[in-house]
């Protein structure tokens, strides 16, 4: 049985998400579609994170625009910041 992905927005990913443009939003949709059915999926470039973000991992949305998530379980991970890699 196929696995899918449960995907809770934090309020400060969704007031970002907010902020960017249609495109952008547009995208994220389309990432999110990907990521719950096979969160690994190479297009996502996902990664796990080092530092202050350890712990977390972080998905390409765009070029230069990254999502950062923590799993919570299994099949549930909260996204928490939508911004650019810089």
């Amino acid at each position: 049985m196929k696995r899918i992905i449960q995907i809770i927005p934090h309020k400060d990913f969704t007031k970002q998400l907010k902020k960017q443009s249609a495109k952008i939003q547009s995208k994220v949709k389309i990432k999110f579609r990907i990521f719950m059915n096979n969160q690994y999926n190479p297009i996502l470039n996902n990664h796990a994170l080092i530092g202050r973000w350890r712990g977390y991992r972080s998905i390409n949305i765009t070029g230069d625009t990254r999502a950062i998530y923590k799993q919570i379980s299994h099949n549930l991970v909260v996204f928490v910041v939508l911004g650019t890699h810089s």
